[in-house]
């Protein structure tokens, strides 16, 4: 077991464009320098994440690998959350967890489908599982926009906002825990090329470029605010289109490579399964963690992003229930999240 000389080659250039990123985000260069040298570190951190978590895949098996994977990509959106919570950018926070969900449930998945079906035809994955992950995702959904809808509705509910929103946190987080374990059992796994690198440097680089996502897709966001400013975008749709793709650069990256590579059951484990750990996990946890800021996170988000979130858990599990996939399929999935995005350019 080895690290080639490839390896160290997108270790130092990871390395000089995190340092890059940093030196033009602390020197107080133009905002569109910052966001194009960000740009650049992101997605060469997203490579070597997805070098990194094949090696623990060979180890671990891909259920296992794609859930420790999808938790280091959610760094970034834990980092900017927490910053835009104690700034009061609710809408932003709001915005951006739920276009995680229905970026990773619709356009990434959408997009591994493409590229996985026109390299490779159809392919077929571990349909029982895809159904638990499809119906979790589904559930979740309807748990995160049930205190909108109330609100919605005027519902007599919806004068006890804050405390349906921590009701609602609670169960998220019960549900996390409960079906973890079934989650990191998967089912049979495809078989994968011995490990090249040792279990060392295997968490080593999957610890350093994780925490490095996570400053360096704030670095992003912070000089992105002035550019969607002049351009005219919402702050809906900078939260559900450019902060929420920022912030999943590395399962982005990493989930359409899988699938280019035929390996549907680990790409769908890391795709998903960021959607998954977003909805569980992180939002409700935030939920409780805005009690010690000055603004609190509610779960009532603007109507039209309720029922987008609910209509993209329902299609992605229609999508996944038969453990089947085509590009055509993820043609679909990209054109609704087209939509989706586009009717958020102009507020929400």
């Amino acid at each position: 077991m080895e690290v080639t000389r490839r390896d160290l080659v997108e270790l130092a250039l990871a390395g000089a464009l995190v340092g890059a990123a940093a030196g033009v985000h602390f020197a107080g260069a133009t905002p569109v320098l910052s966001f194009v040298v960000a740009a650049v570190a992101i997605a060469v951190l997203a490579r070597l994440v997805g070098s990194a978590t094949e090696q623990l895949g060979s180890r671990l098996g891909s259920s296992v690998a794609g859930a420790v994977q999808s938790a280091l990509g959610n760094l970034p959106e834990l980092f900017i959350a927490l910053f835009a919570l104690h700034q009061g950018l609710i809408a932003v926070v709001q915005s951006a967890l739920v276009g995680s969900v229905i970026a990773n449930s619709v356009l990434v998945l959408g997009l591994a489908f493409v590229f996985g079906g026109i390299r490779h035809g159809t392919q077929r994955f571990d349909s029982p599982r895809a159904r638990m992950i499809a119906t979790l995702t589904t559930v979740a959904a309807a748990i995160l926009a049930i205190p909108s809808l109330t609100h919605a509705f005027h519902a007599p509910v919806a004068a006890h906002e804050k405390s349906l929103s921590l009701i609602c946190a609670g169960v998220l987080l019960v549900l996390f825990v409960a079906t973890l374990p079934g989650l990191l059992a998967g089912g049979e796994e495809q078989a994968a090329a011995p490990p090249r690198w040792t279990l060392m440097t295997t968490v080593l680089v999957l610890g350093a470029t994780g925490v490095a996502a996570a400053f360096v897709s704030d670095w992003f966001v912070a000089a992105l605010r002035p550019a969607t400013h002049s351009l005219g975008m919402s702050q809906a749709f900078a939260g559900l289109v450019v902060v929420a793709i920022a912030g999943n650069a590395v399962e982005n990256v990493v989930g359409v490579q899988l699938a280019a590579r035929n390996r549907p059951d680990f790409a769908i484990s890391v795709i998903v399964n960021s959607a998954l750990q977003v909805a569980l996990l992180l939002t409700p946890l935030l939920v409780f963690a805005s009690l010690l800021f000055a603004t609190t996170l509610t779960l009532v988000f603007p109507t039209l992003l309720a029922i987008a979130l609910l209509l993209a858990a329902w299609i992605m599990g229609v999508v996944v229930y038969d453990g089947e996939s085509t590009w055509e399929e993820g043609a679909i999935l990209v054109g609704l999240y087209v939509v989706v995005a586009a009717s958020f350019w102009w507020g929400a």
